[in-house]
């Protein structure tokens, strides 16, 4: 049974203080209402991993997460944060791929593909994303270059190795901007990305793999988003800043 994930991506955002107030309701929030099985991560930056992880403690429901990391061991790379840096830090997992990242940062599907070998090399979960800008669906390439960026990151990993990832769908014009996809938009692609992975991996293995739908989510349409077939949860950015609101969202799965 796949798993069903609410993601917080905190981005640059919040001091430390801050942070730990909100991680503080959110824990306790999350503990006292959610019924559900569902999984929750906060991705915090990076200075508030530990904090924010001391604060969530031994929770088997919600955990902390890293907003990236390099695809080196370790060495002479300034400001960079290794996966073995998180392991040992207790950092269970880490955004990678974000379109943030690849529009500021130029990170491309080769590069991403050795962050996710770093990753899974020591037992991080990476939520990789994909998806496309506005100008890729206007002309019917969107399925394509999905299909792309899965290929050139991910179709390199091995049966095994494939089902630690969690994927995440974020079409890039919707994430800030208040628009969402409609949830037949999110399933449609969300099955196409499903049915991706089975063409390389066997169906089984596609069926096992959670895929989260990213893209100005919120407390009024997650619902909605979360009853489609092939979305197992979200990853949530700026909803993700309100401690009542990312909880709702996280109930309705």
């Amino acid at each position: 049974m796949r798993k069903k994930i609410v993601a917080g991506n905190w981005k640059m955002n919040k001091t430390l203080e801050e942070a730990s107030i909100l991680a503080s309701e959110v824990k306790g929030m999350i503990e006292d209402e959610l019924m559900s099985g569902a999984i929750v991560v906060l991705c915090t930056p990076s200075l508030f991993l530990l904090p924010v992880r001391n604060i969530l403690g031994d929770s088997k429901r919600i955990f902390v997460g890293a907003q990236n990391c390099s695809e080196h061991e370790s060495g002479a790379f300034t400001g960079e944060i290794s996966a073995a840096m998180l392991k040992s830090a207790k950092v269970p997992y880490v955004i990678l791929g974000h379109s943030e990242r690849r529009q500021y940062f130029g990170e491309d599907g080769a590069l991403l593909a050795r962050k996710v070998d770093a990753a899974l090399k020591h037992n991080l979960t990476p939520i990789f994303c994909c998806g496309e800008p506005l100008e890729v669906r206007e002309r019917n390439g969107h399925e394509s270059l999905v299909k792309k960026q899965l290929e050139e990151s991910l179709f390199h990993l091995d049966d095994t190795h494939i089902l630690s990832v969690v994927i995440a769908y974020e079409p890039v014009w919707a994430i800030g901007t208040g628009k969402t996809a409609s949830a037949q938009q999110a399933e449609d692609m969300h099955a196409v990305i499903r049915r991706h992975i089975a063409s390389k991996y066997g169906q089984d293995t596609a069926e096992s793999i959670s895929i989260l739908y990213g893209g100005s989510v919120n407390a009024a349409n997650a619902k909605e988003l979360f009853a489609s077939k092939d979305v197992d949860g979200g990853l949530v950015g700026g909803a993700s800043l309100k401690s009542r609101e990312f909880t709702e969202i996280a109930k309705a799965i």
